[in-house]
């Protein structure tokens, strides 16, 4: 007896000795991986180009296609990616012939778990070739099982053979900078998409919020002027449910002011009563009150960095060829961005600050003295570009101005 618990304690030691040696390798005292989680503007015109060139809508089934994605691209999709959903940082960098992966996931005590993973060439949807935890190196099989495992155990199995068998290959060309694949289009994988976009909770949500503003508005006269903090007060849930709701109230209230069809996203919309057009204003001003709630909706779906980044390019895309470069436009993007993540992450505190009323003086500062209809010329005088020096002066500026409002505190 006394001998088999010695040799019971020896095992243990040795188990515990091992996990500790695994640990020891498999995460490191350095992020592998350091950046911020911002998404650039470039980002969101390369999106916007190939979207308009492989537009899904125009395709046939069966049809054969090559779209050359920039490496970019999928690096800040990496990024963004690994800090929504893992809370960690992201890059992806053209090695040789194939691509590589890198995810730093933070750990308790000052450690980091780093994941690099090589992508070869593949005739067909690539696999992982080497690939390394810390110093522990890993076969590529194990992480395509466990890539696998994850798509099953999130539900999206079925999408994922779809998405599988439409890929004829991936390539990596790293003098120009691109992914090269090429896909075999199917009308499937856009129903599968839309049909995995929105539970049919979500869809029940977006329909009572395009109920609740058909009835806010039945009273008003066509084109009558409304504030907007009125409607955020009016449609804004207080429920069981404030985040779901309120996500939905939002998308809903940005169609109507972007002049959006919301049966592009659920084609059961087309037969849902339309609100009566009224005019939404912020500050006394309606172009406001669309950037406002814009990028509020952005911000509680898809996070604050793709919405500050679709802000951005949106304004330099202005002083290019629209209106101006319009400071203005953006301090009422980041004050609608910080709404959207505050009703993202902390509802209650927006429920709280709801029970007192809302004003527009609530939602944005006094911002009319900022820069506005700055056309390219006079924007690259001033302020060259958005990583310059005026230009970072200038958005803390709008920063320190919306922590004034106790709303974004």
């Amino acid at each position: 007896m006394r001998r088999l618990l010695k040799w019971l304690a020896a095992a243990l030691a040795l188990l515990l000795i091992g996990a500790a040696t695994l640990l020891v390798l498999a995460t490191d005292a350095q992020p592998l991986v350091e950046r911020s989680e911002a998404i650039s503007p470039l980002a969101v015109a390369q999106a916007r180009r190939l979207l308009a060139t492989h537009d899904p809508r125009r395709q046939q089934s069966g049809q054969i296609s090559t779209v050359d994605v920039p490496a970019s691209l999928i690096d800040e999709g990496a990024n963004y990616l690994a800090g929504r959903y893992l809370r960690g940082r992201g890059r992806f960098t053209l090695t040789g012939e194939g691509g590589e992966f890198r995810i730093t996931l933070p750990l308790p005590g000052q450690r980091f778990l780093n994941l690099c993973a090589g992508i070869p060439p593949a005739g067909g949807m690539p696999g992982i070739g080497e690939a390394r935890l810390g110093n522990l190196p890993l076969p590529g099989w194990l992480i395509d099982y466990v890539i696998a495992g994850a798509v099953r155990f999130s539900g999206f199995d079925s999408e994922w053979q779809i998405a599988t068998r439409a890929i004829r290959s991936v390539a990596f060309d790293r003098a120009h900078q691109t992914v090269a694949v090429t896909y075999e289009w199917q009308p499937l994988i856009l129903e599968r998409a839309r049909a995995v976009a929105l539970s049919p909770d979500e869809i029940s949500q977006l329909h009572n919020a395009r109920l609740a503003l058909v009835a806010l508005f039945a009273h008003r006269a066509s084109g009558a002027p409304v504030s907007l903090a009125e409607i955020l007060q009016a449609t804004l849930p207080k429920s069981s449910d404030p985040r779901g709701e309120g996500r939905a109230t939002l998308l809903v209230l940005a169609s109507q002011l972007a002049g959006m069809d919301l049966a592009a996203l659920v084609p059961a919309a087309r037969g849902w009563p339309r609100p009566r057009w009224v005019r939404i204003h912020l500050a006394g001003r309606h172009d406001l009150a669309q950037h406002f709630v814009v990028s509020a909706a952005l911000a509680a779906w898809s996070g604050e960095p793709v919405a500050d980044a679709i802000g951005l390019y949106k304004e330099l895309n202005d002083a290019r060829h629209g209106s101006g470069f319009s400071f203005i436009d953006l301090a009422a993007d980041r004050a609608g961005t910080r709404f959207g993540d505050l009703l993202a992450k902390r509802p209650e505190i927006l429920i709280e600050r709801l029970a007192g009323g809302l004003r527009d003086s609530d939602l944005l500062p006094p911002v009319h003295d900022l820069p506005e209809a700055l056309h390219a010329e006079q924007f690259r005088q001033r302020f060259s570009s958005p990583d310059s020096l005026p230009f970072k002066a200038l958005a803390r500026d709008i920063e320190s101005r919306l922590d004034t409002l106790p709303l974004y505190r």
